[in-house]
């Protein structure tokens, strides 16, 4: 006979995991046994909620209105228009040059969209004029000209 038929063999209770001790189950057996079990409920628990907004910036919303995104000015949508109608082309086909979406193209044209220096950089060499600056509405010099 050999040593391992003689071994003894002790038998443990595996040690329980955190998400098991958080069970309704193990906090009333704990709670039997007489174990001090502290619970705690959590804030909007439960709630399949990723923005919640807290009272106080829901009035900070309507108090101040420096909160607001600065938009495109008016002007500026209405050269994009006009630039865009001279050369032919639907909002979709400026769009597609500009490798935006056909709502940015709206959004700036109506005055609602916010700024974006690299967005109007692109419509300004589609179009081939300029949106930036003191000369708005100017043809953009040849590339390689002198400035």
């Amino acid at each position: 006979m050999s040593d391992w038929d003689t071994a003894p063999i002790t038998l443990r209770k595996r040690i329980p995991k955190a998400s098991a001790m958080k069970s309704e189950q193990a906090v009333n057996a704990a709670r039997r046994q007489g174990v001090a079990v502290e619970t705690q409920a959590k804030w909007g628990g439960g709630a399949n909620r990723q923005h919640v907004t807290t009272k106080n910036t829901a009035k900070l919303d309507r108090e101040t209105e420096e909160l607001k995104h600065e938009t495109v000015p008016l002007d500026l949508g209405k050269l994009i228009q006009q630039g865009r109608q001279a050369k032919g082309m639907s909002q979709k086909d400026l769009a597609t040059k500009v490798n935006e979406k056909t709502q940015v193209i709206n959004d700036y044209e109506a005055g609602r969209g916010i700024p974006n220096q690299m967005v109007i950089g692109k419509i300004e060499k589609i179009l081939g004029m300029k949106l930036r600056g003191k000369d708005r509405g100017q043809p953009l010099p040849p590339p390689g000209a002198k400035k």
